[in-house]
């Protein structure tokens, strides 16, 4: 028996290490990206998508899906996927978003973060002020704002200039001194939401904060702990906030907490029926590719609508044995898209489509 538990502790700790090994390398574009400010679009239309990690997915006001993945940001129009950023940056990118002026932008890890307006795209790094080129997630609030998740804490961008928030220890505050960090510091600014009263909510690698604009709250459950290592934040129809990570998955009202698993969560997020789909890990404790039995442990799972008040609510497995699941978005045809360790996939309700290029 110790003889095998030594052998998954072994297992254990090189999936962690190997995990840390692929987020935490430099991008080998990074000194080409920073050097070329604007640049036009070269586009490489393909059959498939994405054969590696996919971090994030959205959909366009124009109906076209748009895939941050380590390859290249890549455009489905519904007919074939075009790799944007081809021509452009050989960065790994893992956040999107389209703006209310239908503008698009890519964070990358080591490149900063590009703006791309249909023709031209722009690229921002520490140069221009923004506070690291690792940029995991990106945010627009209520007022037009950009926010942008780094690592050290999280940049705004009105149009013009761009405010820094650090974080420093257990604290969260704004910068007025033009820092940057050229360096990757410790902490990361994992999701950004705006709540219907206008604060802003923080998830990072240590704590959550609230922010009203004038300080920064830690957020803690009600024992007095903090949340800390929180991945996801999002706020649903009802107004609930939704804390998905270490801890796993809570939802909070406003005064009190339901806590629907305390296995890991990277990922919530709500449909149009008001369903929550999940990406989680079975083994609580674990960081890396798999669980400590050696096994995949992810799965994409989704709690009904109508069973999200039932203290025992366990959520329906839509797929399991990943090794892991990222970002989740509902599509206009009511299918579900999601990122994996190799690709990209969608759910139309019976089956799942990978679109990863095939063998020949």
């Amino acid at each position: 028996m110790l003889r095998n538990h030594i052998t998954r502790v072994l297992q254990y700790s090189f999936c962690g290490l190997l995990l840390l090994f692929i987020y935490f390398s430099p991008s080998k574009g990074q000194s080409q990206t920073e050097r070329s400010k604007e640049t036009g679009s070269k586009e490489v239309t393909t059959s498939h998508g994405p054969n590696s990690i996919t971090r994030n997915i959205i959909q366009d006001k124009k109906g076209n899906i748009w895939i941050a993945s380590w390859e290249g940001v890549f455009r489905y129009d519904g007919k074939s996927f075009t790799n944007m950023t081809s021509g452009v940056s050989s960065s790994r990118f893992f956040s999107v978003l389209e703006d209310r002026k239908g503008t698009l932008w890519f964070g990358s890890i080591g490149a900063g973060v590009y703006y791309y307006n249909g023709q031209i795209f722009k690229n921002f790094t520490i140069k221009d002020g923004l506070l690291n080129n690792d940029v995991g997630s990106i945010y627009e609030d209520k007022k037009g704002n950009i926010w942008f998740g780094v690592f050290g804490g999280a940049s705004r961008y009105d149009g013009r200039s761009f405010r820094n928030f650090i974080i420093n220890g257990e604290t969260m505050n704004e910068d007025h001194t033009g820092k940057t960090f050229p360096q990757r510091p410790p902490y990361e600014v994992t999701s950004i939401i705006e709540d219907k009263t206008g604060k802003l909510w923080f998830a990072t690698r240590n704590n959550t904060f609230v922010y009203d604009g004038t300080t920064f709250t830690v957020f803690k459950k009600n024992d007095g702990s903090p949340f800390k290592n929180v991945r996801t934040i999002m706020e649903d129809k009802k107004g609930n906030i939704w804390l998905a990570g270490n801890d796993g998955l809570w939802r909070y009202d406003g005064r009190s907490f339901t806590v629907f698993t305390k296995a890991f969560v990277g990922y919530v997020y709500e449909d149009k029926k008001g369903n929550i789909w999940t990406s989680s890990d079975t083994d609580k404790s674990a960081i890396g590719l798999q669980s400590i039995s050696g096994q995949k442990g992810w799965k994409l799972s989704r709690y009904d609508e109508k069973s999200l008040y039932d203290k025992n609510a366990e959520p329906k497995i839509i797929r399991a044995n990943e090794d892991m699941v990222f970002g989740i978005v509902e599509a206009s045809d009511g299918s579900i898209w999601f990122g994996t360790m190799n690709g990209v996939h969608r759910y139309n309700g019976n089956i799942i489509t990978d679109f990863k290029e095939r063998e020949k």
